[in-house]
């Protein structure tokens, strides 16, 4: 065994002989991340086109997206009945919370009024006075405008679910008084007096203050000389502030009617003429309306104490017709834009 071992000799020993390709392809590289990160195998990538976003979605779209992460696509859009917040960088919670507080400060806001005025001018009064129908609208203002042969002039009153006799909203009574016509007929008036100067060439934006102040100021004055003299003759009754407030405001629509005239026809007769007929009717609507506040009938007005004397009644005539003979110093400080 030992000669076997000594006579063979071992096989000769072959190097490898390395190849080289000619190619060596570039692995693939990791795609970018939602958060931003990109690994690398070797060499970086060619720069990717830019992401694309959507105004509608609250993550961004990729132009290149593999299939291992197709749950990312799958994300739900936000609710169409949400408001989207988080394109401008709020998420969810903090959008409740600020629509949640903003709740909030109305409901304060709207407490404090009804706290602090309610006791000036109820919200029941004012929703009781716009209580209003297209038809009543058109029949206000027909008996504003021509109230010679309007009968009766009597309120209408019903029964409330308390059993207490109450006035009738303006829907269902022609003569009760409304807040709708008198608020529209302000703001129109505003507006028509800002023509009017445009069309003289005196226009400036200042016209609109100047023309809302006047307004208001004579509403006031003519709601004080009313009130003062209710309370000076001991009128006794319900006379709420918006009733007052509402029956002055009706003036409005003659001023109305008067500057349309002077848009329409440059004669300076017809202005007047016109001007005159809308005192005659507004101060004789007011003696038919305000006679149930002068005078307010025991059984037919809620709140109505006692009777007067003759002396009474006849210092409360005189000063209905008072009231009806200024509105013409009233009028014409309106017209005069």
């Amino acid at each position: 065994m030992g000669t076997y071992y000594g006579s063979r000799s071992p096989p000769p020993l072959q190097h490898p002989v390395p190849t080289h390709p000619a190619f060596i392809p570039e692995p693939p590289s990791t795609p970018a991340s939602p958060q931003g990160y990109q690994r690398y195998a070797s060499s970086p990538p060619a720069p990717q086109p830019p992401q694309t976003f959507s105004h509608g979605a609250a993550y961004p779209q990729f132009t290149h997206q593999p299939p291992h992460l197709s749950p990312l696509q799958n994300q739900q859009a936000p609710s169409h009945g949400i408001p989207d917040f988080s394109a401008w960088g709020i998420d969810g919670a903090t959008a409740q919370f600020g629509m949640q507080l903003g709740q909030n400060a109305v409901a304060v806001g709207q407490s404090y009024v009804q706290r602090n005025l309610g006791g000036l001018i109820p919200v029941t009064h004012l929703k009781h006075h716009f209580n209003v129908s297209n038809s009543y609208v058109i029949r206000k203002l027909r008996l504003v405008l021509f109230p010679w042969r309007n009968k009766p002039w009597t309120r209408k009153m019903r029964r409330s679910e308390a059993g207490v006799g109450e006035f009738q909203p303006p829907r269902e009574d022609l003569n009760a008084p409304d807040l709708y016509i008198p608020a529209m007929a302000f703001v129109s008036y505003i507006l028509l007096a800002a023509l009017q100067s445009g069309l003289q060439s005196r226009f400036h934006p200042e016209i609109f203050g100047i023309v809302a102040t006047k307004a208001i100021v004579v509403l006031i004055l003519d709601f004080l000389f009313v009130k003062g003299g209710c309370y000076l003759l001991g009128v006794q009754g319900s006379n709420p502030i918006v009733d007052l407030l509402a029956h002055g405001g009706y003036k409005f629509v003659g001023v109305i009617a008067t500057l349309l005239v002077g848009l329409i026809g440059p004669s300076r007769t017809l202005h007047t003429v016109v001007f005159i007929y809308a005192f005659l009717a507004n101060a004789f609507f007011l003696l038919r309306s305000l006679r149930s506040v002068v005078l307010p009938d025991v059984g037919a007005t809620p709140g109505a104490v006692g009777t007067v004397s003759h002396a009474q009644r006849s210092r409360r005539i005189t000063f209905l017709f008072l009231i009806a003979v200024v509105q013409i110093l009233f009028m014409g400080i309106l017209v005069r834009v």
